[in-house]
C-alpha cells in the first residue's frame, strides 16, 4: 500500500448523533464485518468496552481500517460527550480530515466538533444523519449549520422523501437524482420537479467555490461559461483541502442509507497523509521546526494513545510520521532518552489486533509492551532525535475524594489509577498531605464515574467518592498573654515548668517564636523546649483542630526548679499556655479562596455572574475575547466550587469552561464558621468514642 492511498478520518460530533453507527455501516459495506453492529444490542466493533456497552455510548477512541475503492481508510471513532474530550483530541491529533456527524437541531457538540477540526486545520465534511426519521428536516438543519458555522458549509446533496422517509438523493455536483435500494445502492431516476430549483442553487454555489480556487476558472466563471464535471471535482477538492468549503452530505447510518456515498466522498475528496499534513517538532537543539511526511525517511512514530489492557499489558497506538515501519525495529524514544524495540506490529479494528508486515508513512498502528513509552512520546532516530508536538489535553474540572471500600486497598487504588492515567492523561490523582485524603480529578461526573467502574471491573478495587476535605486554617485577631504551668510530683524525680507567653497575630504564615526573658526566669537551655511545645500545638487549633497560621509567640517570663525542671516539663507548659492563649485571642477560622477565570459566550454572562455571587464570589472584572467569548475573573471560596464544573456546563450548555488557582486564605463568615466548628467537634467526639 502507498501513503497516497491512505485516508485517516476522525468522526466528531455530539453524543448520540450516530458516529459509531456510521462507522459500523462503513465497515459492513467494505466487507470488514459480516453484520451491521447495533449499539443497543452491544455488538459493535468499535464500542467494545464494558463501560460503552453498559452506557450505549462511546467513552474511548477506537480505530477501524477498511478498504474501499483501492484505498485504505482508517476511521477514528471518538466519544461525543464532553467528559471525554481528551479522547477526541487524541483522534484529531493523528487525523488528516474529519467527518462531523450532525442530527436534529444544531447542537453544541457540532460547534465543538467544528472547533476541534479548526484547531488542527482539518478538511472536513458534515454528514447529516438520521434523515430517515419521520420529523427530519434537512432544510432547517442546513440553515442552522450555515448560520452558526458560516458560509463554508455547502450542501452537495438534497433528500428525496416520500411518506416522511428518505428514499433517494439529488447530487448537486452531477445534477442527477437517484433512489436507494434495500442495500443502500443508488439507481438513477427522474429529478423531482420541486427540488430542481434548489439543486441548481447548490450547483451555482459550487461553481462559485470552484472559481475561487484558480484564476483561470475565475475568468471562466465571470465569462458565464459552465464548468465541466472534472473541473468542479478538482476545484472542490482544492477548496475542501484548504478548508474554505465544508460539504454537507446526508443519510441514515442505522439503515445504511447514504453511507456508501459518504465512503466514496472520503476516498475521492479527503486528503491523504502526503497531501496536507505538516508536523511541528522540536529538534535536538530546542529549535521549533516543521516537517512534511517522508515515505523514504527514517521511521518516526508519534504515540497518540495508550491502552491499559489488564491481560496484554500496555498497548501503544501510534502514527507513522515518516518512513516505513517493520517488525523487530529498534527506535529511540527522544522523550525518555532510551531505546525501544518494536517487536510485532499490528493494526486495530476495535479490540481485534491484526498483525501486519509493515506500516507505511501516515498509517496508524499499535505495538504491545514498550518499556518506557507513554502517550505523546516520539520514537525515531537516535542520531537525529526529534520531539513531535504533543497533544495538549484539557485541565481537569472536577475533583472528588476517593477512598477504598475495603481496608488495605489504598495501595491498590494508587497502582490501578496509575495504569488508567497512562490510558487517559486527563486524569489526575494525588494524596493531600494535609488532609490525608486521596483526591481524583477529571472533566466531569461521567468521566470520574467511568474511572470508578474501570477500577472495579478491571482491577477489582471498589471505591467510594466523597467531597474533598477543605484544608481550613485558624488564626487569632488580638494580642494576649497566657500562662502555662506543668507540675508533676509522684515520688522520686518530679517535673516542673512554668511559662508566660504573649500571643499576637504574626506577619509570617508559619509560627514566629521569640523570647524576651529577663533575669534567667527560664534558663536558655529550655527555650527550644518551649518552641517545640508550640510547634506541636499549632498543628491543631482550638476551634476545630485545624493548623494555626500567622501566629507570633513571645516567651516573656516563667519559673523553673533547679532539680525538677526538665525539657518535657517546658514542652507541656508551652502547650498549656497555647490552649489558654488561643481561646482568649479571638480565634477565627480561615478558608482557602481560589482565583477563578471563567470562559463563556457573551449571552451567558448574566447567569454566570449571578451564580458566582451565590457562591460567595467576588467578580473582579470581565475581558472580551475572540469569537464572542468573555473571560470573567473572580475570587471564590474553594468550598463553593466542588460541583462548579457540572453547574457551569448546565448553565452554558457545555459551552463554558474555567481555570482555578489558589489565591489566599480569608476569614470564614461567622454563620458558616459555626457550622464547620460544630461538625469538626462532632467528628472529634466520634473518634474519641
Amino acid at each position: 500500500m502507498k501513503s497516497s492511498d491512505l485516508r485517516n478520518v476522525v468522526l466528531l460530533g455530539h453524543g448520540g448523533v450516530g458516529k459509531t453507527s456510521a462507522a459500523e455501516a462503513m465497515l459492513y459495506n467494505a466487507g470488514a464485518t459480516d453484520r451491521l453492529g447495533r449499539i443497543n444490542e452491544g455488538n459493535t466493533v468499535l464500542d467494545y468496552d464494558q463501560e460503552e456497552i453498559r452506557r450505549q455510548a462511546s467513552v474511548s477512541l477506537a480505530i477501524a481500517p477498511f478498504d474501499w475503492k483501492n484505498s485504505t481508510v482508517n476511521i477514528i471513532d471518538t466519544p461525543g460527550y464532553f467528559d471525554f474530550a481528551g479522547e477526541m483530541l487524541e483522534g484529531v491529533s493523528v487525523a488528516d480530515s474529519a467527518v462531523i456527524v450532525a442530527a436534529g437541531a444544531m447542537s453544541v457538540g457540532t460547534e465543538k466538533a467544528w472547533d476541534f477540526a479548526n484547531s488542527r486545520n482539518l478538511p472536513r465534511v458534515i454528514f447529516v444523519n438520521k434523515m430517515n426519521d419521520d420529523t427530519a428536516d434537512f432544510d432547517k438543519i442546513y440553515g442552522e449549520l450555515k448560520d452558526v458555522l458560516g458560509r463554508s458549509c455547502v450542501a452537495l446533496q438534497l433528500p428525496i422523501r416520500k411518506n416522511n422517509k428518505l428514499v433517494g438523493i439529488v447530487d448537486g455536483i452531477t445534477m442527477e437524482a437517484s433512489m436507494f435500494d434495500q442495500d443502500g445502492n443508488l439507481t438513477e431516476c427522474e429529478m423531482p420537479e420541486e427540488l430542481r430549483a434548489q439543486a441548481e442553487e447548490i450547483n451555482n454555489n459550487l461553481s462559485e467555490i470552484v472559481a475561487e480556487t484558480d484564476d483561470a476558472l475565475m475568468e471562466k466563471f465571470f465569462g458565464g461559461e459552465k464548468f465541466t464535471k472534472e473541473e468542479i471535482i478538482r476545484g472542490l477538492k482544492i477548496a475542501i483541502n484548504h478548508c474554505t468549503c465544508a460539504p454537507v452530505l446526508l443519510g441514515s447510518a442505522y439503515e445504511n442509507i447514504g453511507i456508501k456515498k459518504l465512503m466514496d466522498f472520503i476516498v475521492d475528496y479527503m486528503p491523504s497523509p502526503l497531501e496536507r499534513t505538516v508536523l511541528d517538532y522540536t529538534d535536538a537543539s530546542g529549535a521549533q521546526k516543521q516537517m512534511k511526511p517522508d515515505p523514504d525517511g527514517h521511521p518516526t512514530l508519534f504515540v497518540y494513545k495508550t491502552i491499559a489492557d489488564p491481560f496484554v499489558g500496555r498497548l501503544s497506538l501510534f502514527r507513522v510520521c515518516s518512513g516505513t515501519l517493520k517488525p523487530d525495529t529498534v527506535l529511540y524514544n527522544a522523550n525518555k532518552g532510551a531505546d525501544e524495540r518494536i517487536a510485532q506490529i499490528f493494526v486495530l479494528r476495535g479490540r481485534k489486533q491484526i498483525p501486519v508486515k509493515e506500516l507505511v508513512c501516515g498509517d496508524l498502528g499499535a505495538v504491545a509492551k514498550l518499556n518506557v513509552t507513554v502517550t505523546n512520546d516520539t520514537l525515531g532516530s537516535k542520531s537525529n532525535p526529534i520531539l513531535l508536538a504533543p497533544t495538549v489535553f484539557p485541565k481537569p474540572q472536577l475533583t472528588l475524594g476517593i477512598a477504598p471500600k475495603a481496608r488495605g486497598d489504598e495501595e491498590k487504588i494508587s497502582s490501578s489509577l496509575s495504569k488508567l492515567r497512562d490510558e487517559d492523561p486527563v486524569i489526575s490523582f494525588y494524596q493531600n498531605a494535609e488532609t490525608g485524603q486521596m483526591l481524583i480529578s477529571g472533566l466531569g461526573d461521567q468521566h470520574i464515574d467511568v474511572i470508578v467502574n474501570k477500577l472495579k471491573n478491571r482491577y477489582g478495587v471498589s471505591v467510594q467518592l466523597e467531597d474533598p476535605k477543605i484544608p481550613y486554617r485558624e488564626t487569632i485577631r488580638k494580642k494576649v498573654s497566657a500562662e502555662g504551668l506543668h507540675k508533676k510530683q509522684s515520688g522520686g524525680a518530679g517535673q516542673y515548668g512554668k511559662v508566660v507567653i504573649e500571643f499576637e497575630p504574626g506577619e509570617k504564615e508559619e509560627l514566629e517564636f521569640c523570647e524576651r526573658v529577663f533575669g534567667g526566669a527560664v534558663p536558655k537551655q529550655f527555650f527550644p523546649s518551649v518552641e517545640k511545645g508550640l510547634q506541636e500545638s499549632v498543628r491543631h487549633g482550638v476551634l476545630a483542630g485545624y493548623p494555626v497560621v500567622h501566629l507570633k509567640a513571645t516567651l516573656v517570663d516563667g519559673k523553673y526548679h533547679p532539680v525538677d525542671s526538665k525539657e518535657v516539663a517546658f514542652v507541656s507548659a508551652a502547650k498549656i499556655a497555647f490552649k489558654a492563649g488561643m481561646k482568649q485571642a479571638a480565634p477565627v477560622l480561615l478558608e482557602p479562596v481560589e482565583s477563578v477565570k471563567v470562559y463563556i459566550p457573551d449571552r451567558y454572562m448574566g447567569d454566570v455572574i449571578g451564580d458566582l455571587n451565590k457562591r460567595r464570589g467576588r467578580v473582579l472584572g470581565m475581558n472580551p475575547l475572540e469569537n464572542g467569548m468573555q473571560e470573567v475573573v473572580a475570587e471564590v471560596p474553594y468550598a463553593e466550587l466542588f460541583k462548579y464544573a457540572t453547574d457551569l456546563r448546565s448553565m452554558t450548555q457545555a459551552r463554558g469552561s474555567f481555570d482555578t488557582e489558589f489565591a489566599r486564605y480569608e476569614e470564614v463568615p461567622d454563620n458558616i464558621a459555626q457550622k464547620i466548628i460544630e461538625e469538626a467537634k462532632r467528628h472529634m467526639s466520634e473518634d474519641e468514642d
